[in-house]
Formats: C-alpha cells, sequence, structure tokens
C-alpha cells in the first residue's frame, strides 16, 4: 500500500487516465467490430435478395401460380433458414422443414409488411440462440405477396467477439501493470525532487541560507529550485547589506556626535576667547545639521518603504528648479573649483512636489561633486523629452561607476566605496520620489570617465501667461 502523499496520487491519477482511456478504446473497437460483422451479415442477405428477385421476376411466368418450391428454391441462401410467411406474420413453409405453430411477431415482420427491410437481432423463441432475421415482402404479378424471412445464427460471431473482449481485457491488464510500473517511475522523477527541495527550505526556514538546492532539476522544480536559491542568496545578500548599513550609519553617527561632544566639553570647561568660542559653536551646529540630515534620510526612505510618502502637488517650472539647486550646492562645488553649468529650454513645467523634486536633483548633484575631480565641469541640462515628457540631465566627468556596481548602485544601502560616507540610501530614495511622480531614473556611467544621471517626468501644459495691465 502506498503511504498518503503526492506520490499515491500521481500514480492513482496516472492509473485512472490511463484506464478510462483504454475502456473507452476497447469499447469503441469492440463495437465497431460487432458492428462491421453485423452489417456483413445483413448486407450479403440483402444483396441475396436483390439478386434472386430479380431472376424470380425475370422468369417468372405470367397469370401462372407460383409454387412455393420454386420460391423457396429461388431464394434460398446457405448456412440461414428461409421462412415464408402471410404478411401478417404466419408462416406458411421454410427451407428446413420446421413449421412454428405461432405467428412470427419480431420487429423484422411488419417493417417488412410497411415496404421496407426489416431487421432484428435477438433470441430465438425455444432454443434461446442468438439470431439475426431479415425481412422482406416478395410481390407476384406486382401484389405483394409473401414475407420473405431469413433467419442466421450469430452465436459463432458473438462468441468470437466475446473472446476477443477478453483478449482486450488481457492486453489492457498487461498495459495497466506497465502503466503502474511507469508511473511509480514518474512519481518517483516528481516526488523526489521536491522532497529534497522541501529539506533544502527546511534548513532555509531555520536561518541556514548558505544552504542551496543541488541538482539539474528541469522544468518547473527546476524554476522553483533556482528561485529558493535566488531567494537564499538575496537574503544572504540584504542581511550583509543591513549589517554593513549599521556599521556605516554607526559611524556616520559617531563621528558628529563625538565633535559636538568634544567642543560641549571644551566650551562648558570655560575660558576661552569669543573666536574660539564662536568656532566651536559653528562646528557644533555643523555637525548637528549633519545628523538631522541623516536622520531625515533615514525617515524619507522608511515612508517610502511604508507607502507613507505624502506629495503636495503643484506645477513646477524645471529651469527654475535647477537654478535653486545649483545655488544650494554652489559653495560646496567652489571648495573644489567645480563648475556648475546649466542649459535649460524655457517654459518647461512639470507637475510634481516641488520640494521632493528639488531633493532629488540635490542628491544628484551632490553626489556629482563629491565624486568628481577638481577643476571640472558638472553639467545640468533640461529639454522636451517628447510631447508628454521632460528629460532632465545631471552629467559629470569624475571618477565614473564600474558595469558591475551600476547594477546595484540604486539598491537600498548600497555603496560603492563605504568610506566616502553616507548612508547608501540617496540614488535609492532619488529613484522612489521619481517613480512616485510617474517619471523615471535611468544612469549611464564608464569608469574614470564619469556618469550621467537622467530623469524623465511628465510634461504638463503651461500655464498661462498673465501680461500686467497698464493703469
Amino acid at each position: 500500500m502506498i503511504k498518503k502523499g503526492m506520490r499515491r496520487q500521481i500514480v492513482l491519477h496516472y492509473i485512472l487516465v490511463v484506464f478510462l482511456a483504454l475502456l473507452l478504446v476497447e469499447v469503441i473497437f469492440l463495437l465497431a467490430i460487432r458492428t462491421y460483422y453485423y452489417e456483413s451479415i445483413y448486407s450479403t442477405i440483402t444483396t441475396h435478395i436483390s439478386t434472386a428477385e430479380g431472376y424470380f421476376h425475370k422468369y417468372q411466368l405470367s397469370g401462372e401460380n407460383v409454387p412455393l418450391q420454386e420460391v423457396l428454391d429461388s431464394f434460398t441462401l446457405s448456412n440461414t433458414e428461409l421462412q415464408v410467411l402471410t404478411l401478417d406474420g404466419n408462416m406458411i413453409t421454410s427451407s428446413t422443414g420446421f413449421q412454428p405453430d405461432r405467428s412470427i411477431t419480431t420487429s423484422d415482420v411488419p417493417e417488412a409488411a410497411g415496404g421496407g427491410i426489416g431487421r432484428w437481432v435477438g433470441r430465438q423463441p425455444g432454443t434461446n440462440e442468438s439470431v439475426m432475421a431479415v425481412s422482406k415482402v416478395l410481390q407476384i404479378h406486382g401484389k405483394d405477396t409473401f414475407v420473405l424471412r431469413y433467419l442466421t445464427s450469430v452465436a459463432g460471431i458473438n462468441a468470437d467477439l466475446l473472446n476477443l473482449s477478453l483478449l482486450s481485457v488481457g492486453i489492457g491488464g498487461a498495459v495497466l501493470a506497465i502503466v503502474v510500473i511507469f508511473s511509480f517511475g514518474l512519481a518517483n522523477s516528481i516526488v523526489k525532487p521536491l522532497n529534497n527541495i522541501t529539506a533544502v527550505s527546511a534548513q532555509m526556514a531555520k536561518g541556514r541560507f548558505n544552504t542551496r538546492i543541488k541538482g539539474n532539476y528541469k522544468y518547473e522544480i527546476g524554476d522553483l529550485a533556482s528561485t529558493l536559491n535566488y531567494m537564499a542568496q538575496e537574503i544572504v545578500r540584504s542581511n550583509q547589506i543591513k549589517d554593513d548599513f549599521i556599521s556605516s550609519i554607526s559611524h556616520e553617527l559617531r563621528t558628529p556626535l563625538t565633535s559636538i561632544k568634544g567642543w560641549s566639553e571644551t566650551l562648558i570647561s570655560g575660558g576661552y576667547d569669543p573666536e574660539e568660542t564662536k568656532l566651536g559653536m559653528g562646528i557644533i551646529s555643523k555637525e548637528s545639521d549633519r545628523l538631522i540630515g541623516l536622520v531625515e534620510e533615514i525617515l524619507d526612505f522608511a515612508k517610502l518603504q511604508q507607502n507613507e510618502m505624502k506629495l503636495s502637488m503643484g506645477t513646477v517650472n524645471v529651469k527654475e528648479l535647477l537654478q535653486e539647486t545649483i545655488l544650494n550646492v554652489w559653495a560646496k562645488a567652489e571648495k573644489r573649483r567645480i563648475h556648475l553649468r546649466l542649459e535649460s529650454e524655457e517654459s518647461i513645467f512639470v507637475k510634481g512636489d516641488a520640494n521632493r523634486l528639488k531633493q532629488v536633483f540635490l542628491n544628484l548633484v551632490d553626489n556629482a561633486v563629491k565624486f568628481s575631480h577638481e577643476d571640472s565641469i558638472i553639467g545640468l541640462s533640461a529639454k522636451r523629452f517628447s510631447e508628454t515628457e521632460a528629460i532632465m540631465t545631471v552629467r559629470d566627468a569624475g571618477i565614473g561607476i564600474s558595469e558591475e556596481h551600476l547594477s546595484r548602485v540604486r539598491d537600498r544601502f548600497f555603496q560603492v566605496d563605504a568610506l566616502n560616507g553616507g548612508t547608501g540610501l540617496g540614488l535609492a530614495i532619488s529613484q522612489q520620489l521619481v517613480e512616485l511622480h510617474n517619471g523615471r531614473l535611468e544612469m549611464n556611467s564608464e569608469l574614470g570617465k564619469g556618469t550621467e544621471v537622467i530623469v524623465i517626468l511628465p510634461l504638463v501644459d503651461v500655464p498661462p501667461v498673465i501680461t500686467p495691465t497698464e493703469d
């Protein structure tokens, strides 16, 4: 007995399907064979009747009574009994000489009396033998005179059909036995990989994400194994990114806190002139702003992850937005002698949250400044990309990003070089903000040659220009 499970289900379903198919084929086959044999008998008798009837009418003498023996001699057929009946089914004579003491009431006689060729298959009263009867009216001098009824046994055919049925059942049983053997092999080919995948999945569920499903599985099972392996790989990678993030953010938080704590204790101890006090307070303020920026970045990311980011939508002038962005990072760029250049078409308007879009471009330009060489140029441009979209580009000639890192640089917490500081969330947040504006963010970069970040946003209709009235 097979224990409950997928193996038993597969075997039982496979056997059931094959059994029903075999049953259907055998039934159709046997019915076709039976019909063929019965139709052959019927066709032989009806052909003989037509041929004999033709000769009978050709040589029949007009105006003379036809002897019954002549009828029997003309229409008799070997291996059949010819019965000559009255139109109401009473037997007059037969080729065997046997004459029943009652009328023939089978359905073939009234069918023949009605003008057709009657056929009846059943068991002969008295002998209980399976027979076929074929009847037709014989006309003499244009008048319906007798019913010719041919009676032949079909017991031999039925016996052959029975033997054929038993042979078919035997063949079907042999086929089912082979199917059972193959179905076990088929079930094992499915269940064994699933058992292996289940065992490895259980290991993964216990936190052993370095475990992998081994084996060259195909089709859906192969896809399942690949998906689980990929999931485990991603979990390992996410855990590593999380650990790196915790380490990085701890460092990012500790550095300004150390400065703040150090200068606070120094100032509390007293004895410093106003210039030194002003310097210390300035550092404390700057490091406090840095901490606030880090915390705000983390809060923004949390809101985006929880779909709780609220946008204050309006019409945004792209050129003015980029000009404000340049003004915000101008001082930082000047320290490294990096020039910011803007090329923008007039009257490009997009629908969005001006503050959040400014956050996006501040992040992109700040990254460009961070990774550009001194005395280089960062170009910002804005133009219409199509009738419905505007394209904004931030292009630098800095250190660039390798192809390996380019595909991951927008992943959350990912940093090409952790020594440069930051949370690794800036690009991830920027991309999600652009997508919240129904736009898209694309990146092209070549190591050692620079990076180009493209932001595409939907255009809105240009607001009407208000002409000042002359008083």
